[in-house]
């Protein structure tokens, strides 16, 4: 067949041997439409001659077509293009030649995925589907009847694919994005009653309840006027559902996590275990690969996961459990589930406090889903069964245990692996090194071989090395490998025989790169930065790129992410062992901490300037200190770097950076929802702080570990934090660190109507920021403002707010102001002054809608609600408690039924405690 290419869909184009063919004259391009049209089939000379004259044949028409034909081939200098085929020609061309063909079987592909709910591979399929349109198709032959038709049957399945597009992309979450373009299609299309069904559809997910109802009005009029009838009962169904605020028209969540880290590079072998991985396809279930230390567990996971990925289409997660780390603790169900969560990018409020309920929510999320989990270096089963989904998604567990719990118990199915034999060895190499080089020392090879001792992560570490030498005789590896084993083959420890074979490469490094490797040792994990790593070895960030590529070419570091790098538990132990015989490990990790606490306060700060901070000196010269200029790029690093920080507080002899960092990062924690990793830090810093003999620490601690218990609803253990803290300071102690609690302390009685009392932590906390002129008076001020206006006493909490926000005027803090708003829009209320109340209320959602926090935006929408309601704008009120309703219902907020409750003509219902900040 001819290697040609014919573009129909648009203006028509021909391209063949890589270049297009010109067609000027309009008659050669309706004959060459007319084939395409029919390519496969023989179109008539009586057909040609109709579409191409009409009704004025000339006598020699037929003779004129064989004219043409003859023009074309000449112009096409593929000659067997256009065959003669009685009665008339033939275009022949591959199936996929035609951009028509290659849309519509695209279109059906994508149209499979989505019946299948597949929603994310549909939306991907029907788009590209979609892009090899220019325009209508046929559209310069409108006046040949037969390619009217062809091309009007192709511009209607068209649109009947943006359509099912446009429904797979609502499958995936997707709503208000799809807005703009929705109007201008039913500007194009305004009988499409699917056009309007889907606006109505996104409108509503956009929290714009009242444009979805209008939107039915609207659809109605215009199939009355275009078709003189009533919107069909599937239209009507949709209308209905928003009205009884149907929660199925909301997402789930949007996102499909795709967090497997690379595939190791060179994998090769282990046949018979990819085909038993295989075989659970068809019905996913959970795997367990056992195996020794470096015997390719992980690797093995991630290349089956990478080559299965597209079989999972909701997404695939990836989690390191730190079994058998040998810095760290293994991870904590509560941690591990919150890493789970943060795949689908919730927001922190919709994250539940108790570990139990994000189980649930997890499972949730995977419910029914098509999902590949992969949860590398397990401990126990223990540790893995909360993290288990359930069926549709498949589990792959890596452990150096048999899990056998999780065997018998679970129905996980068991996977030994093996020390790789001989012939994997050689193939290994041969996929690292080449043929040529691995066939020209044969006994060079076997030597490494038995060296490396079946063990894949030893041969990968000697490959890369070998690789990056490409001249280096392999016998001289060889005869390394022998003189450094000395006696450790006989010890049977794959960990004792494995060090061995690490010095070989690590000899191998110059002395920068060699230096960096040890003290990279120091560093607990998951991973490391460039910026970090030139913290810790005092060298420019330039230079330490340079080492790291070094490192990672010979296999002992992975870039496991752009700006990210992590070693192998093995070779962290190996380097740190290095570091005890020559280097300052002191001065080494005192540049790593310096580093990220310099960091973490920087990020703090711009988070939340108000906020008390440890006051830091400068940091050395060697110490790259992170710097931020806006919210996003300090939330990023803190989202990233939080395990790191996490980690740093349990470092042995480094207590006054574990209490530093623990007071850094303790509002981060607490306003992103990680409970858990906030109660791991504080008891540390706690632990540490006692041993420093620092009550101010100690009393820091305290306070936090009460917010968490708060938040946890152990409203007792909360205040017993917060009497703890109290005591420690005792009544002459920092003023700042005393009305922090005072301040928790009275948040705390608020929230569980102990109101007067709260109204007394309040003042006191006021008078305490006053005495020491600290910025934190004027959000002060504003709770105290709060607690007199859940006491009735309006007057003084209007006077507060005011006062507040004239101090706010010259201060940065939108939790401080939120307070004071949130104190003018409800003691406004009370007396009635709805204008007031509005305008504060509108401000406090503005402010809430800035910086992110959903429960407190859709709490603050619900008062606006109420308030326009009490106004007798009963419009403008479903408005709000729609959006708030929609918000609560995503977050699955215990508020959703009230706000329901108020849609439904039950609008006055008994004040919310207030959550402010």
């Amino acid at each position: 067949m001819a290697a040609a290419q014919v573009r129909v869909l648009g203006p028509l184009e021909v391209e063949t041997g890589g270049r297009t063919v010109e067609l000027s004259w309009p008659r050669l391009r309706v004959l060459v439409a007319l084939l395409v049209a029919n390519a496969g089939r023989v179109v008539s000379v009586a057909a040609l001659v109709e579409s191409l004259w009409g009704q004025r044949v000339s006598p020699d028409a037929h003779r004129t077509v064989r004219t043409y034909i003859s023009r074309l081939r000449q112009a096409l200098p593929a000659k067997d293009l256009i065959l003669t085929r009685s009665p008339g020609y033939l275009i022949q061309l591959a199936p996929d030649a035609i951009d028509a063909v290659r849309f519509e079987r695209a279109a059906a592909d994508g149209r499979k995925a989505l019946a299948d709910g597949h929603f994310h591979t549909a939306a991907e399929g029907l788009r590209a589907a979609l892009a090899v349109w220019r325009d209508d198709a046929y559209g310069e032959f409108a006046e040949i009847t037969a390619l009217r038709i062809e091309g009007d049957r192709l511009n209607r399945l068209r649109l009947s694919v943006v359509e099912d597009r446009i429904d797979a992309d609502l499958g995936t979450g997707t709503g208000g994005e799809l807005i703009p373009e929705l109007e201008g299609l039913i500007v194009l299309h305004p009988g499409r009653e699917r056009l309007w069904g889907q606006l109505m559809r996104a409108l509503y997910r956009a929290g714009r309840q009242s444009d979805a109802l209008a939107a039915f009005r609207r659809a109605r009029e215009a199939l009355v006027e275009e078709a003189g009838v009533e919107p069909s009962p599937v239209l009507t169904a949709i209308h209905q559902r928003i009205l009884a605020h149907d929660p199925t028209l909301l997402p789930t969540t949007g996102v499909r996590p795709a967090q497997l880290p690379p595939a190791a590079r060179g994998f090769t072998g282990r046949a018979t275990e990819i085909a038993a991985l295989d075989a659970h396809l068809a019905e996913p279930a959970a795997v367990v690969i056992a195996g020794s230390a470096g015997v390719g567990k992980t690797a093995l996971a991630l290349h089956w996961a990478h080559r299965v990925a597209e079989q999972f289409p909701d997404g695939q997660l990836y989690l390191n459990l730190r079994g058998f780390d040998p810095h760290l603790p293994p991870v904590a169900t509560a941690e591990a589930i919150r890493v789970l969560l943060d795949a689908f990018s919730l927001p922190p409020e919709r994250i539940p406090a108790t570990v139990d309920a994000q189980v649930s929510l997890y499972r949730s999320l995977v419910a029914g889903k098509r999902a590949l989990i992969v949860i590398d270096d397990a401990a126990t089963s223990q540790q893995v069964r909360p993290l288990l989904p359930g069926s549709g998604c498949a589990t792959v567990i890596t452990s150096r245990d048999r899990l056998t719990g999780l065997v018998t118990a679970d129905g996980a199915l068991p996977l030994v692996l093996d020390r790789i034999d001989a012939d994997q060895a050689q193939e290994l190499l041969i996929a690292r090194l080449g043929r040529d080089r691995v066939a020209a020392e044969p006994d060079a090879v076997d030597a490494i071989v038995a060296s490396c001792a079946g063990l894949p992560l030893a041969l990968a570490v000697v490959a890369a090395r070998l690789a990056g030498q490409p001249r280096y005789p392999l016998a001289a590896v060889a005869a390394d490998l022998q003189s450094e084993r000395l006696d450790a083959l006989d010890t049977g420890d794959p960990a004792t025989r494995i060090r061995a074979l690490f010095a070989v490469s690590y000899q191998r490094l110059e002395p920068d790169a060699a230096r960096l490797f040890r003290l990279l040792g120091l560093h607990p994990g998951p991973h490391v930065t460039p910026a970090a790593a030139a913290s810790l070895a005092a060298v420019p960030p330039a230079r330490v790129r340079v080492l790291l590529a070094e490192l990672a070419r010979a296999h002992l570091v992975e870039d496991l992410l752009p700006g990210q790098y992590v070693m192998h538990d093995l070779l962290r132990m190996y380097a740190e062992e290095l570091t005890h015989q020559q280097d300052d490990r002191v001065a080494a990790t005192g540049r790593m901490l310096d580093h990220y606490l310099h960091g973490a306060r920087a990020a703090v700060a711009v988070l939340d300037p108000a906020v008390t901070l440890p006051t830091l000196a400068p940091p050395p010269e060697s110490v790259v200190a992170p710097s931020f200029d806006d919210l996003r790029s300090a939330m990023a690093w803190l989202g990233a770097e939080h395990p790191v920080l996490v980690a740093l507080v349990h470092l042995s002899g480094a207590d006054e950076y574990a209490v530093g960092l623990a007071s850094t990062v303790a509002n981060f924690l607490t306003f992103q929802g990680y409970g858990h990793h906030q109660s791991v830090v504080q008891h540390a810093a706690l632990a540490a702080a006692q041993r420093l003999g620092d009550t101010v620490a100690q009393a820091r601690a305290h306070r936090v570990l009460g917010v968490v218990q708060f938040l946890e609803s152990r409203f007792d253990d909360a205040l017993a934090h917060h009497g703890e803290a109290l005591d420690l300071l005792g009544p002459s102690g920092n003023p700042v660190e005393r009305a922090d609690i005072h301040h928790s302390i009275a948040f705390a009685l608020n929230q569980t109507g102990r109101l007067w009392e709260a109204l007394d932590h309040a003042e006191r906390a006021l008078d305490l920021y006053r005495a020491a002129g600290h910025p934190r008076q004027a959000q002060e001020l504003g709770f105290v403002g709060v607690c007199h206006a859940m006491l009735g006493d309006n007057d003084k909490a209007i006077d507060c707010a005011h006062r507040s926000l004239a101090l706010h005027g010259t201060i940065t803090d939108p939790y401080g102001t939120a307070a004071a708003l949130w104190c003018l829009g409800h003691a406004r209320h009370n007396l009635g002054h709805y204008p007031e109340s509005i305008a504060a209320y509108r401000e406090l959602v503005a402010v809430h809608g800035k910086y992110g926090n959903r429960q407190y935006l859709a709490e603050s929408l619900m008062r606006l609600g109420d308030v326009h309601d009490e106004a007798g704008e009963a419009e403008h009120a479903d408005e709000m408690w729609q959006q708030a309703f929609e918000i609560f219902t995503d977050l699955g907020h215990a508020n959703a039924h009230k706000v329901k409750a108020r849609l439904a003509g039950a609008h006055r219902l008994p004040p919310l405690p207030v959550v402010i900040g």
